[in-house]
């Protein structure tokens, strides 16, 4: 069985990403108040289809291919979503 690190990656495949790393950071916030489960994640991702499109757009598509592991396995993600040219 593929760990929930795994699965996000799997799915974030489709976005072709040239840089793709992903920080499994629930550690850090075990025991904080309103934190009932999931896990929380780090996310660098940087590929040629965000290019032209704001950040915004670049969220949705990530949350989109994520939905459903929010907010049960995935209770926080911070993104950091680049297009090639932006590195």
């Amino acid at each position: 069985m593929s760990t929930l690190l795994e699965k996000i990656s799997s799915r974030l495949q489709c976005l072709e990403p040239i840089v793709l790393e992903i920080i499994d950071e629930s550690a850090l916030h075990a025991g904080h108040q309103g934190h009932g489960g999931g896990s929380h994640f780090k996310l660098k991702i940087t590929s040629s289809l965000f290019i032209g499109k704001s950040q915004i757009i670049r969220h949705r598509l990530i949350y989109q291919l994520l939905a459903d592991f929010i907010p049960k396995q995935i209770h926080a993600l911070s993104i950091n979503a680049l297009a090639p040219d932006e590195l």
